[in-house]
């Protein structure tokens, strides 16, 4: 498999060989689906709360009268019949989201992607990407010369300089190899690999 080599005005200006076991695949829908969903569950926080009856503020008092109203007999106000009243199955702050999945199936979700992404043009290589210092207006610049406007990087190495000028940018994501996770390669539109960072993700996933 070969990947295209983009220079630093955007253009493509040779191939890159690369394993076809990571980006020649082919593409599972069902699996990368599996993994995305994954993901997304496992980065959930419990932290939502809600009240049961026996835990909402209510009186004890019956609201009204068990005969001849023509209502429904009622006993408290704090049945979750009741505007104000509790949940019945209210959510707990420990409640687990977490989906099992296993490495096998992982890295073959994101061999996946990225091979798609390979099939689709929205992946290429570069040689390195680097800014002098740590400047939002420097790595924007060199953006916008390559034409890029939503991109993730996936660079060998992410030095001070890279990771301070990027953190600014809204839709630029510069991450190491071990940091790429399957939302994000789905997410941008472009993404650009360093060449070392392919011999990279193909020790992770081949």
């Amino acid at each position: 498999m070969q990947l295209e080599l983009l220079n630093e005005q955007g253009q493509a200006s040779g191939k890159v060989d690369a394993s076809d076991a990571v980006f020649a695949r082919d593409y599972n829908e069902a699996l990368v689906h599996q993994v995305v969903v994954a993901f997304q569950a496992n980065a959930r926080q419990g932290t939502r709360a809600q009240k049961d009856r026996g835990e909402v503020a209510h009186s004890t008092k019956k609201p009204f009268r068990q005969k001849g109203t023509g209502n429904a007999r009622a006993g408290m106000t704090s049945s979750p019949l009741w505007r104000g009243g509790g949940r019945i199955f209210p959510n707990r702050p420990d409640e687990n989201f977490s989906h099992k999945l296993n490495k096998k199936m992982y890295r073959a979700g994101m061999a996946s992607i990225l091979s798609q992404l390979a099939r689709e043009g929205r992946l290429a290589v570069v040689d390195s990407i680097k800014v002098d210092a740590p400047k939002t207006k420097l790595l924007a610049a060199k953006f916008k010369a390559m034409g890029l406007e939503s991109v993730l990087v996936i660079a060998d190495e992410v030095d001070d300089n890279l990771f301070l000028a990027s953190r600014n940018l809204p839709n630029v994501l510069v991450v190491e190899p071990r940091h790429a996770d399957p939302l994000s390669l789905v997410h941008f539109k472009k993404v650009l690999v360093t060449k070392g960072a392919v011999e990279q993700l193909k020790e992770m996933f081949e």
